[in-house]
């Protein structure tokens, strides 16, 4: 499970949206599998999104809804009494590996929520690890070596498969990329040159690097006749951040992260099309038909319920995501269209078919997905009674979160920075462009990434 940060929907090859962007091993996985076309995570902020993907969960249902819940000891003592994929997987017999980015609580806790190696790596900083780069376990302690972290984490995956190949196995890989600070080495950038932005060429270095390491992992796998027995997931875990201007700041802090989200609307912090559709792929070889392009609306939620449903575990209700196996390898759908769910402070949504309802900066827009993913067309007016059936669904299943209700989590700073970007994306209504960067103090970079609320 590949799990990239602040990657705009726009930025693989195979989305066909730019001709920019270079992932030809990503694009090789869909090529041999499905790319999801309406792909999905469960927030538009990396911290929640995580806890998501990992447990399988809405993670409103135990109270963590946006970042700043990261610091609430109350919040993670919940998060921690949920069972993770890879703790129910290890219970199956499985070994379990993550590489990356973690933010969901101290790094010597890691390991308590079923992984048995670890490196925690999302910058060229110290990391933390329980397993050194031969695949030799380590007592759990810092790590201090040198190298681009994009690349040691690739690096580890594939000592983890060298390691484990006989066995079952789960690895998470997590890339801080291309998630501010931007980073990428000048070896990286020179693969892009000419005109652009100079935030662009960061992110496209970065965003190869992370597509370098899923080729490496391939090879790997191939290397011990284990491509046709592994499941691979390559998914974003937020729609990139654009700050509405894409303003080409100078140096690699906070800010746009050169990423895009074309041609969907909106950004991160944003319950719109471009806050959470991602890129989305998935690969089988020999299980899943390869060259497809799936327009069925999936979320992150997917990957648990499909993942424990081929390891043989009882289907659990509390899980929310379904098995994607059934649609993908040709059994006809035996369901109506489900409902996708999404609560974020003060934004909630709904989508259902081809139809979304979205709460949002103090408003209420219903759109036509199939026919407008723009979102640029508010349905609301000519279609009152399908914006009130969804409400309705979405009104009941808040019911269910913790705390329960559609506005039962309040925040004035970010009530008043979703109307900002609300009036932006959906009303038209713009702010004046800020002055060039020549003329504004510089900012340091912040080296916590992504400590903030948006």
């Amino acid at each position: 499970m590949i799990f990239t940060d602040d990657h705009g929907y726009a930025d693989l090859g195979v989305q066909g949206v730019r001709d920019d962007v270079r992932t030809p091993h990503i694009d090789a996985l869909a090529a041999r599998g499905v790319r999801f076309a309406d792909g999905y995570v469960t927030a538009p902020q990396c911290v929640p999104s995580r806890a998501g993907i990992l447990t399988g969960r809405y993670q409103n249902r135990f109270g963590l809804e946006s970042n700043p819940d990261a610091a609430d000891a109350g919040v993670m003592q919940r998060f921690r009494q949920q069972q993770t994929l890879p703790e129910r997987l290890r219970d199956r017999g499985y070994v379990t590996g993550m590489a990356g980015k973690w933010h969901l609580g101290p790094p010597p806790q890691i390991s308590g929520h079923g992984f048995d190696h670890v490196f925690l790596k999302q910058s060229n900083g110290a990391g933390f690890w329980s397993m050194n780069l031969d695949g030799e376990d380590v007592p759990p302690s810092l790590h201090q070596g040198g190298g681009y972290h994009l690349e040691l984490i690739a690096d580890f995956a594939c000592a983890f498969i060298d390691r484990h190949h006989e066995k079952p196995f789960f690895f998470y890989l997590a890339p801080r990329a291309p998630h501010v600070p931007l980073d990428a080495p000048k070896r990286l950038l020179d693969r892009f040159p000419g005109e652009m932005p100079e935030r662009r060429r960061q992110a496209l270095a970065m965003i190869s690097a992370v597509d370098d390491g899923v080729g490496r992992i391939v090879e790997t796998l191939r290397k011990h006749d284990l491509e046709r027995q592994t499941l691979i997931f390559v998914i974003g875990d937020n729609g990139a951040p654009l700050k509405m201007h894409m303003l080409d700041a100078p140096g690699g802090g906070p800010g746009w992260d050169g990423s895009l989200n074309t041609p969907m609307n909106g950004e991160k912090g944003m319950l719109t099309e471009g806050g959470v559709r991602v890129p989305f792929v998935a690969a089988w070889p020999g299980v899943i038909p390869g060259g497809q392009t799936s327009s069925d609306p999936v979320i992150s939620l997917d990957v648990a319920a499909t993942a424990l449903a081929l390891a043989g575990t009882p289907r659990d209700e509390a899980l929310d995501g379904v098995d994607l196996l059934p649609r993908l390898t040709g059994e006809p759908p035996s369901a109506p269209p489900r409902a996708l769910y999404w609560r974020w402070l003060d934004q909630s949504a709904i989508r259902k078919g081809r139809w979304k309802y979205l709460r949002g900066g103090g408003r209420e827009y219903l759109f036509d997905l199939v026919a407008d993913p723009e979102e640029k067309h508010n349905r609301l007016a000519d279609r009152p009674e399908q914006a009130a059936q969804l409400f309705g669904e979405l009104r009941a299943w808040s019911r269910e979160l913790s705390p329960p209700g559609i506005g039962a989590l309040k925040s004035e700073a970010m009530r008043s920075q979703g109307v900002k970007f609300y009036d932006w994306y959906l009303e038209g209504i713009r702010d004046p462009v800020p002055p060039p960067a020549a003329n504004r103090k510089p900012r340091r970079p912040n080296p916590a990434g992504d400590g903030g609320r948006r």
